[in-house]
């Protein structure tokens, strides 16, 4: 007989897994959007670890239920509490796992990593972008991210410039003193500035990500001639073959037809011999 309680239990675990798999890929894709790429990448695989694991545990309990008249080891319900306390063992480990890196996450105080790790691959170097491409294969993924930030940060810093031309419409109604729209003006022509730099910076990400497609277009194009070459080559190479085997063939035909020459010639001149040796003994006689 299976408890009741071990059931319910699993259905809660799973229950409470997957809600927290949801609102933990969205997290994960807010830290994405604000730029911490790598780190973004370590919480997608952890978000998604507790939920798979309750949903595999489930499956091996189906399985130790199916299986129950050929298990003798243990009893159904003592092998389906192991399975149980063991999912969720790892569960929890796994949701530890993604707490502490939250908890590291918000004890950063940096710049976000996707401007350091593609900014760098913008920059002059002896190694190209090709090579960067080819060698680091998420290169386009990460140019992505970047394009999600800056448009994350273009919204942000379009809504600020509304605000503060709001700010500064309503000091100019008031006409309560210069300076604080002179402070204003200043605000708002700076973070119109770092605005046009960020939307220049975006296009220029958004051309070296067009370039970086063109290389691979161009080099898969490489790649499907250097495979029609290859099969042209396996072609010729199988001709080839075929005619050193037809040859080898006859080679072989001719050697044996010489060797049968040279033994009907052998016995010839043993006859010739023996033909002299007989005719020289009749001259005598």
């Amino acid at each position: 007989m299976i408890p009741p309680l071990l059931c319910s239990s699993n259905v809660i675990l799973l229950l409470l897994t997957g809600i927290f798999q949801q609102y933990w890929v969205h997290q994960v894709r807010k830290v994405r959007l604000q730029g911490y790429y790598d780190f973004s990448q370590k919480l997608k695989h952890i978000a998604r670890l507790p939920f798979a694991t309750i949903a595999y545990g489930t499956a091996l309990m189906l399985l130790l239920i199916i299986w129950q008249p050929f298990v003798h080891i243990l009893s159904i319900s003592l092998l389906l509490r192991i399975a149980i306390v063991v999912e969720a063992t790892f569960a929890g480990c796994f949701m530890s796992l993604y707490i502490w890196y939250i908890h590291k996450y918000n004890s950063l105080d940096g710049r976000p990593d996707i401007l350091q790790s593609l900014y760098s691959a913008l920059q002059p170097s002896t190694t190209t972008l090709e090579d960067r491409r080819y060698y680091d294969g998420r290169l386009s993924d990460q140019q992505m991210a970047l394009l999600q930030y800056q448009r994350e940060n273009i919204h942000y810093l379009s809504e600020e410039v509304l605000r503060l031309q709001e700010c500064l419409s309503k000091y100019q109604r008031t006409d309560v003193g210069n300076t604080p729209q002179v402070d204003l003006v200043h605000l708002l022509a700076s973070r119109d500035q770092e605005l046009r730099a960020l939307s220049a910076e975006m296009n220029q990400v958004h051309s070296e990500l067009q370039l970086a497609r063109g290389l691979i277009d161009e080099k898969d194009s490489e790649i499907q001639r250097i495979r029609l070459s290859n099969s042209q080559y396996v072609e010729e190479n199988d001709r080839l073959r075929a005619i050193l085997g037809e040859w080898s063939s006859r080679a072989a035909k001719l050697e044996r037809a010489l060797e049968a020459e040279r033994l009907s010639n052998i016995e010839l001149r043993k006859n010739i011999a023996k033909f002299r040796g007989q005719l020289h003994k009749e001259q005598h006689v």
